[in-house]
């Protein structure tokens, strides 16, 4: 049984992508923080950036909303569980408010989530060089569909206390709750995936702090608490996908999660998962450490491997445990810079080619380019540590790097029919070895609970196998 009732909890939403939706998002839920309140974080999308910075921000991890890969249990589920006990949420959307899989629908939107959720919308524009078009803009968001309730606009970019004033001025449809001026010194870092991570070594706490003392200066931060509380009861009820974690319960496995400056990619509701069918999660990381802990599976999710290609390639002795470790049969789950780790080499874009973990053979070759991005349907063809054949899961993909064969090396098994979602033939991926599955997808395992189900299983099998003989 999932938590239900009243949860205080608004929508940051955006007339588009650049506006500054995560910018004001972080300072919202920095200025709350800094008022005491408790806040939830949430992310709509498969995006695994964002949600590090509501981390800084709001003091707790941000989980992933996403409505194409989880379905619209999984999603009020995980948003209720992770709101028990906040004293709102916040809850940041993608792309525009309205933008979605298909032209023609709301699915895999900001605006779906806001339905399912019943949650009122703030809408982030930016209001550079915008004067009385902001009547229009309001306008029309707030009736394209009347089921969103768009309550308030946030002006980005304003030139001053005085443009703000004009824009609310102006009376808009949906009111003015405030703005930001631009502040090119507390802008975040960006590389080719987008935002960096939001650590302190690359943002420092300086440019958090800043922005939610921003927030408080310039946003009705009371205005905005009262909308948030404004939202209906949600109904949650015995939603498909529920599950518990019983930190008291005995531990039937224990898994490594890579996790370090060049992995750090995963979704929190896939680790709950786990932990939820009783695995331990151990971190380690790659670059740091010499030695696995004590572990009967590895989960080596994304990141920016080709960043950090040389330290993982001098970490020779921890590369030599991991191929060890899979000589063993242990279990090895990996999703696109862990596929590029286990990879014979990595070639950054200057043409080096840095020797990684060889358990699969070829080389992840960096581009400039996007190699693929969007999301994908997954059907394995054999039995596999994800469960049997014919198994099915939803997830994304998004890089600029990939696998060219080996020179004369064997062939390796792969065991995926991967489909676009949106068009496109599908191909075959799903690289494996023994126990060991290495992929570009990104998979979100409420599109398929069955799936964290068989991970767990195969370790508990896997550490079996391994122990000596009584």
């Amino acid at each position: 049984m999932v938590p239900s009732g009243k949860i205080p909890r608004v929508v940051i939403a955006a007339t588009g992508s650049g506006v500054g939706k995560t910018t004001a998002t972080v300072a919202l839920m920095g200025a709350m923080r800094a008022r005491g309140l408790k806040v939830a974080a949430f992310k709509c999308g498969p995006d695994y950036l964002d949600p590090t910075y509501h981390e800084r921000a709001a003091g707790v991890r941000s989980h992933n909303l996403d409505g194409w890969m989880m379905g619209r249990d999984a999603v009020v589920a995980t948003f209720a569980r992770a709101s028990a006990g906040a004293d709102t949420a916040v809850i940041e959307g993608m792309m525009g408010l309205f933008d979605s899989a298909t032209p023609t629908g709301d699915d895999g939107s900001t605006a779906q989530i806001a339905k399912w959720l019943d949650a009122p919308v703030i809408l982030v524009t930016d209001a550079s060089g915008v004067a009385r078009t902001i009547a229009a803009v309001a306008a029309g968001f707030a009736r394209f569909d009347p089921a969103v309730r768009v309550a308030a606009m946030i002006c980005n970019r304003v030139g001053g206390r005085g443009h703000l004033d004009l824009l609310r001025a102006v009376r808009p449809e949906v009111p003015i709750v405030g703005g930001f001026p631009a502040s090119a010194d507390l802008a975040f870092p960006e590389r080719h995936l987008g935002l960096l991570v939001a650590d302190e070594s690359n943002v420092p706490q300086r440019l958090i702090d800043g922005w939610s003392q921003l927030a408080t200066e310039w946003l009705d931060l009371d205005a905005i608490i009262e909308i948030a509380r404004s939202a209906p009861d949600l109904e949650v009820g015995n939603a498909s996908g529920s599950y518990r974690i019983d930190s008291s319960a005995r531990s039937r496995c224990r898994i490594g999660i890579a996790y370090d400056a060049a992995f750090h990619f995963y979704y929190e509701d896939n680790l709950n998962r786990l932990r939820a069918l009783g695995a331990e999660l151990i971190n380690f990381s790659p670059i740091h450490d010499r030695e696995l802990p004590e572990v009967d599976g590895l989960y080596l999710g994304g990141g920016y491997p080709e960043a950090f290609a040389r330290e993982l390639s001098s970490n020779g002795a921890m590369l030599s445990v991991i191929r060890s470790f899979a000589g063993r049969q242990g279990v090895i789950y990996a999703e696109c810079g862990g596929l590029m780790y286990l990879t014979a080499a990595i070639r950054t874009l200057d043409g080096v080619q840095w020797p990684m973990a060889a358990i699969i053979s070829g080389v992840a070759a960096m581009s400039n380019r996007l190699q693929a991005i969007g999301y994908v349907e997954v059907e394995t063809r054999a039995d596999s540590i994800l469960g049997p054949a014919h198994t099915r899961f939803r997830g994304h993909q998004f890089r600029h790097s990939t696998l060219e064969a080996a020179d004369g090396g064997d062939r390796i098994d792969t065991i995926y029919n991967v489909a676009p979602r949106w068009g496109g033939a599908p191909f075959a991926e799903g690289y494996r070895v023994g126990n060991v599955l290495a992929s570009y997808v990104h998979a979100h395992w409420a599109s398929n609970p069955a799936v964290a189900e068989a991970l767990v299983g195969a370790c508990v099998r896997s550490r079996v196998a391994r122990q000596p003989a009584a």
